[in-house]
């Protein structure tokens, strides 16, 4: 299937899909539940249900500040790694991305800023998108 033949939602979905293998990969661990919605050229997940056993053991301890000291390490190591993933599923460069993850509510987002919206059937369903991309999306 062609970028361009799919739909806004199965692209969300797709991510949705790639994203827990990719965590589950790096991290052992699968998040419950991913939540993917564009905006114009822009990008937010939220990965729900993240914390690692040995993230969970340093928030019960008299050291939490070290599960968020190796959350930060691992954020920082998986981010231009994900960069490349959403790349290659979005089929367009991301220009900035920002992750953070709160342990104690057990959820992570990430803002992904795209360098283009992503080539699909139905661009005009990708709020605030304007409609002269749109047009011009479907001209290419």
């Amino acid at each position: 299937m062609a970028a361009s033949d799919i739909t806004r939602g199965q692209l969300e979905r797709n991510l949705s899909q790639k994203l827990q293998a990719f965590y589950h990969e790096k991290l052992g661990r699968r998040p419950e539940r991913i939540t993917c919605q564009f905006f114009d050229e822009k990008l937010a997940i939220v990965l729900e249900k993240v914390t690692i056993p040995s993230e969970r053991l340093l928030l019960e301890s008299k050291h939490p500040d070290f599960a968020y000291e190796l959350r930060n390490q691992l954020d920082m190591q998986m981010k231009p790694l994900l960069q490349v993933l959403l790349e290659e599923i979005l089929g367009t460069g991301v220009v900035t991305m920002l992750i953070n993850t709160d342990l104690k509510k057990d959820v992570s987002g990430i803002i992904a800023v795209l360098s283009d919206i992503p080539s699909i059937r139905d661009p005009e369903s990708i709020p605030k998108v304007k409609k002269e991309k749109v047009v011009n999306s479907n001209n290419e």
